[in-house]
């Protein structure tokens, strides 16, 4: 009786870990001009991955305009506010969980993170006109029952120009949409975001130099890591926040790590050795965190058997080794 008992207690302690360890295991599910499908949803569902951004988009036509245009038909139907909820529809079906991570385009792939503007007027004409884009998406979230909305994504001078704005948007934010919270920092932002004390979770799209080498190992790129986890380590027990990685990824190519966030169409050689090295290390280092609430791989297209492959040095690693790693991954956690 008393080994009955001892096994018992040995069962709970091991249930209670496993779901200790459960992390968010996501894609960035990309905008299509087409709706999605079963056939689409089976390859995210192949890779064990449980939660999905969806990812609707608002366009502006430079970098100190304030008026942000979205949900048009002339976007593609993945872009609109329609296409999202097809998307998470389908997704939801299947078991998927979701975050809505609305972002912003300026013309010519400007950074968003540069957004400013050049007078008052024209900082209340972009607030006005980013409320009107982000309670969309807010209603959008509520309707569908979303789990994550991300309020922003990588809009560093906005936030640092205008803090009060982003803390009464908040709260706007939630009197509609009663789910979590975050916002995407981009690597070397989310030190300077002022109101994680406000969101639930701490959001970094997570392209942080590692290595200078070609095809660098996974313990050199796990070396590279421990100066910036320390930081964020540091940084998710001030907020008591668990920190989750709004994006992350590397694309096939050689110096894959050295600035992971190039998106150029370089002609640098593909590299899927990189990949699949950079993929391991950031796996080894943080999902086995307790602080650390997961992540959403960059990016998911989905027409799979068009996507990525053995000549392809982007971001995506669909048919690539690197698919492997990631499934492998999300079927341990």
């Amino acid at each position: 009786m008393k080994k009955l008992g001892l096994l018992f207690l040995c069962f709970i302690q091991f249930a209670c870990s496993s779901q200790k360890a459960a992390k968010i295991n996501g894609v960035s599910f990309v905008a299509s001009r087409d709706k999605a499908n079963q056939e689409h949803i089976d390859q995210v569902l192949k890779v064990h991955a449980n939660h999905a951004a969806i990812m609707p988009f608002g366009f502006i036509r430079n970098v100190n305009s304030p008026e942000i245009i979205f949900d048009t038909d002339r976007q593609w139907f993945g872009e609109t506010i329609a296409g999202a909820k097809q998307y998470i529809k389908l997704l939801k079906k299947n078991g998927l969980k979701v975050m809505i991570k609305p972002q912003i385009w300026i013309s010519n792939g400007t950074f968003t993170g540069t957004l400013s503007m050049d007078s008052e007027a024209d900082w209340q004409a972009l607030e006005a006109s980013y409320e009107e884009f982000i309670m969309a998406n807010a209603r959008l979230a509520r309707d569908v029952n979303a789990e994550l909305l991300c309020i922003g994504t990588e809009l560093e001078k906005f936030v640092e120009n205008r803090p009060e704005y982003w803390s009464g948007l908040i709260k706007k934010i939630r009197e509609v949409y009663k789910g979590k919270l975050t916002y995407a920092a981009n690597w070397d932002e989310y030190k300077r975001t002022p109101f994680w004390a406000e969101l639930d979770y701490i959001g970094i799209d997570a392209y942080f130099p590692l290595s200078q080498e070609k095809t660098p190992t996974v313990d050199q790129l796990k070396l590279g890591w421990q100066p910036w986890k320390e930081k964020i380590g540091a940084l998710s027990r001030k907020y008591n926040r668990a920190v989750l990685f709004t994006e992350f990824g590397y694309r096939s190519m050689d110096f894959t790590a050295k600035k992971p966030w190039l998106v150029d169409r370089n002609e640098q050689a593909v590299n899927l050795d990189g990949q699949v090295n950079a993929k391991k290390a950031i796996f080894e280092e943080f999902w086995g965190e307790e602080w650390f609430a997961g992540g959403y791989v960059w990016k998911w297209f989905i027409h799979h058997q068009r996507a990525g492959g053995g000549d392809d040095n982007r971001f995506t690693p669909q048919n690539k080794p690197a698919q492997e790693v990631i499934g492998y991954f999300y079927s341990q956690y």
